[in-house]
């Protein structure tokens, strides 16, 4: 455990299976960090990561991901989801992989969820103690992309994907008190986010939202603004920052399990890669 260093963990859909190819490779180097941060997929491999399950992120994204139930236009015209959020967030961590849940809750590491209040449009943070034993219920709403999964309502808010108004959240770890920060991403160097075309639609969708649709409106300002932000504080020594070498060939909808697979292992392999350099900086 390294007590002055956080890990802070990009979303990014199916794309995630690469933080969770990194974070297997941790766990298998029993590498601990005391303060981890992460949205939407990053939250959710943290979650297996911090009960310290090896192989359980792989089982759930990857032998999953061809399962209906997991991910379909079946759910999405059934349920209006496109991800079975049910059956992500509580028949698999309660039935078929289960959860170890002791584990996680006596792990001393803090897990800060990040979420989006749908009315203020603003980022959400949830603590151990705030959701105490209703972690599944935070990293659901967490993982609500717009559009292709509800609303959830928790702790008196309406929140939806934390990646929305937050990304990539290096600034809280550094308000909560962590200067120094691995962050994991799963987009390659280089790439920008483009302004959305779509608002009307968002509009439309969420006409009582406001803060919402700002937020949506200005997402790609606020992701690339971050990404600005973490050079400066990668040439500053402030940050460490572990991304995909090779170029994607997945993205957030992704159902192959051979690409999931081979990103997975990317994820590993560049985490083996860079484990003397992220000692060498953890012992800076």
């Amino acid at each position: 455990m390294f007590n002055q260093v956080g890990l802070v963990l990009e979303g990014g859909g199916m794309r995630g299976v690469y933080t969770a190819g990194i974070l297997e490779y941790f766990l298998e180097q029993e590498l601990f960090f005391p303060y981890v941060i992460g949205v939407s997929a990053g939250a959710c491999n943290a979650a297996s990561y911090l009960s310290k399950q090896k192989g359980r992120n792989k089982t759930v994204t990857i032998k999953y991901a061809a399962d209906p139930r997991y991910i379909s236009w079946q759910n999405y015209f059934k349920n209006r989801q496109f991800f079975g959020m049910d059956f992500i967030f509580d028949e698999i961590p309660n039935k078929h992989v289960p959860y170890h849940y002791d584990e996680f809750y006596k792990n001393p590491s803090e897990f800060v969820v990040g979420t989006t209040d749908c009315l203020t449009g603003e980022p959400v943070y949830f603590k151990k103690q705030d959701y105490d034993k209703d972690l599944l219920t935070v990293l659901r709403a967490s993982s609500s992309l717009p559009f292709i999964a509800p609303e959830v309502r928790f702790k008196d808010k309406v929140l939806l994907d934390g990646g929305i108004s937050d990304p990539i959240p290096i600034k809280k770890a550094q308000e909560d008190g962590f200067k120094k920060n691995i962050v994991i991403l799963t987009r390659n160097e280089g790439y920008l986010k483009k302004p959305s075309k779509f608002h009307f639609l968002v509009n439309r969708k969420y006409p009582e939202y406001k803060g919402l649709q700002q937020s949506l409106r200005n997402r790609y300002q606020i992701y690339n603004e971050t990404l600005s932000f973490l050079e400066k504080e990668e040439e500053a020594g402030n940050v460490l920052i572990i991304r995909p070498l090779q170029p994607l060939t997945v993205g957030r909808m992704e159902r192959n399990p051979t690409r999931l697979e081979a990103l997975y292992h990317q994820g590993y392999e560049d985490a083996k890669a860079s484990m003397s350099a992220i000692r060498k900086y953890i012992e800076m």
